[in-house]
């Protein structure tokens, strides 16, 4: 199987809701958000920008409770309620899936919202990981208002299963 791009471009400035930009998988066009503050080759953690680069995708997770597992190539597993992500720099589980509950700061990863029905690990400060440049970069659906995200990129909910079958394991995202 040959390797597979899904390419993110930024196309507006900043906006009230932060960058827009098209996410380019194939001959399949969609519109998508990026971090709130653009993105950078500088990522820090808590900027609000989205990583630039070329990032295996390390499979993810999906709501069993709320959708049918995605069919895609990807491993995937399914969330639990005591899922969370470690994103206090300097703990040695910095930028690692975490059991709650946690004494750390963290993100939750069983959202009230949406976004993380279906989600993806984007392969950013994963292997090595250096504490600080930034922590839970993930591929999500995008929120209700369609704002920027804290350095993710998000698509509407309606386009991720049409996303997903097109990822498998050679598939890489490029945010530019």
């Amino acid at each position: 199987m040959k390797r597979q791009y899904i390419h993110v471009l930024k196309v507006f400035r900043l906006e009230p809701r932060g960058p827009r930009a098209i996410l380019v998988a194939g001959n399949l066009a969609l519109p998508c958000r990026i971090g709130r503050t653009g993105a950078t080759v500088d990522k820090r953690e808590g900027d609000g920008a989205s990583p630039r680069g070329c990032f295996a995708l390390l499979g993810g997770w999906w709501r069993n409770d709320r959708r049918p597992r995605p069919r895609t190539g990807l491993a995937l597993r399914p969330l639990k309620p005591s899922d969370g992500w470690c994103d206090a720099p300097g703990h040695r589980n910095y930028n690692r899936l975490i059991r709650q509950p946690f004494s750390a700061s963290h993100e939750e990863m069983w959202r009230a919202d949406h976004q993380y029905d279906v989600v993806l690990d984007i392969g950013w400060n994963r292997h090595p990981r250096r504490q600080g440049r930034g922590s839970a970069i993930f591929f999500h659906q995008m929120n209700e208002t369609k704002t920027g995200t804290a350095g993710c990129v998000a698509v509407e909910a309606r386009h991720m299963n049409r996303l997903m079958i097109r990822i498998g394991t050679k598939t890489r995202i490029e945010i530019r």
